[in-house]
């Protein structure tokens, strides 16, 4: 063989061992072609595209995006394509500036309970020294005073300079004055001596009734007719308060009818076939008297008033058709009980006392028959009211009339300079309003405070 021939066959094996070795490292780099440095302008961009996996170097992770606040204020966002929404924010991103919250922000409060007062701000301290603290003298006098004007509206604004209090007729120098609404103690009284037919109307009113006090009262239920029974004792409202509500509007009321006074039913007790059942028993053919002891019933509550905390205001809320007759109290021990307590008494009456020219006659007072309406008498002095209704609806709407005329009053307050203990005591309240035309016959304001008062004994 010839020496040419030798390096044909050298040169030829040669390059197909370079072949060969070619191809094993092509299929271990997984197909890629040997890398060579790329151009200068071709740098920049392949960048972000990460090498292929290979045998001698481990793979390089991908480059992360630099955060927004690294990039040159000059670089312009990329546009975006019309009618595409702008790309949600990563997880890590903080929130945009103007979501962020209100660290200074407090949560929100319960509204307080929605009672209405008579003038603004008028329970702040002016500058009369007159303080929103009730003093606790034994000799301090507190005096509700309602005033409304000619519509029957409550009159606003009114501040202590307006008021002048005469006790006994010398003027005195208020300490204390505020137009808040108070919390009640309020001991309701029902009537179950009137006719069975005003008894039930009054009945279909009973959730108009518990509707008019608020959360922060304390009431008392109590009703009559030959005795005083009281029906619920003092608490606030409540589910109990609500049956006790319900059980009385099971009550009825008197046989409208005459007098039975024969029968199985009769006074001479029962009958078998028309005879007595005791032949012995005497027959007694006289009706029984019927009694209305609305005097008991307001002792019986004013004396539970006076128990109560100081700081409510005192209401007895009475429904009757006014007739008094044969209580073992008289009207004269009751007010005095009342007066000396600071007790009011307010009124819705019904009945005979609701029509227009009965209730007139009524009022009048015959020896040994009673009072055909007492009421009025009752709330004059106590610095109460009372509303006359013949129906369901006027009913209803009186319960809420009264009760807010009761809650939200002018009170007054001065210290008396008379001696602890002694008779009664006149009071007497005017109020200035240089706005109003005065006149003898149409007075610029109603106003309604009791009469005077009974000192008190001092504590023991």
């Amino acid at each position: 063989m010839s020496k040419n021939l030798i390096r044909r066959i050298i040169a030829a094996s040669t390059v197909s061992s370079v072949l060969w070795l070619s191809s094993v490292l092509f299929a271990q780099n997984g197909g890629a072609q040997p890398q060579t440095a790329p151009p200068a302008s071709d740098q920049k961009q392949d960048q972000n595209i990460p090498d292929a996996p290979s045998a001698v170097q481990p793979p390089k992770p991908a480059p992360e995006a630099p955060p927004p606040a690294q990039e040159p204020p000059s670089q312009e966002p990329p546009a975006q394509d019309q009618g595409q929404s702008p790309p949600a924010p990563e997880a890590n991103e903080p929130p945009p500036q103007s979501a962020a919250p209100e660290t200074d922000q407090k949560p929100e409060e319960k509204p307080p309970l929605n009672l209405r007062t008579v003038p603004e701000g008028g329970a702040t301290k002016d500058s009369e020294g007159i303080y929103n603290l009730p003093p606790v003298q034994v000799n301090q006098v507190m005096v509700p005073v309602t005033v409304k004007d000619e519509s029957g509206q409550l009159v606003k604004g009114l501040l202590a300079k307006d008021f002048s209090v005469l006790e006994n007729g010398k003027k005195q120098k208020l300490n204390f004055f505020t137009s808040d609404p108070f919390a009640l103690s309020a001991a309701v009284i029902i009537d179950l001596g009137m006719k069975d037919v005003d008894v039930q109307r009054v009945n279909h009113t009973f959730p108009a009734l518990e509707g008019v006090f608020s959360q922060f009262d304390e009431v008392a239920i109590y009703s009559y007719s030959n005795v005083v029974s009281q029906q619920a004792a003092w608490q606030a409202l409540n589910q109990k308060l609500s049956d006790t509500f319900t059980n009385l509007a099971e009550a009825r009321g008197r046989n409208n009818g005459p007098a039975v006074t024969s029968g199985p039913l009769g006074p001479q007790g029962p009958t078998i076939n028309n005879m007595p059942a005791d032949p012995g028993a005497p027959v007694v053919y006289t009706p029984s008297q019927e009694s209305h002891v609305m005097n008991d019933a307001i002792l019986k509550a004013a004396l539970d008033l006076a128990k109560r905390d100081r700081t409510r205001r005192k209401v007895i809320f009475v429904i009757s058709d006014g007739r008094e007759y044969r209580s073992d109290a008289s009207y004269k021990d009751v007010l005095k009980v009342l007066l000396s307590n600071n007790i009011m008494v307010y009124a819705v009456g019904v009945g005979g006392s609701a029509i227009p020219v009965y209730n007139k006659v009524q009022k009048l007072h015959l020896p040994r028959f009673g009072y055909s309406d007492i009421l009025p008498k009752y709330a004059n002095a106590t610095g109460g009211e009372v509303s006359n209704e013949l129906t369901r609806t006027g009913i209803e709407d009186a319960y809420a009339k009264l009760i807010g005329d009761a809650r939200n009053q002018y009170t007054l307050g001065y210290q008396t300079h008379e001696p602890p203990i002694g008779a009664y005591r006149s009071i007497e309240v005017l109020v200035d309003r240089p706005s109003c035309r005065r006149s003898s016959i149409r007075p610029c304001v109603d106003l309604t405070a009791k009469d005077g008062y009974y000192p008190a004994p001092p504590a023991r």
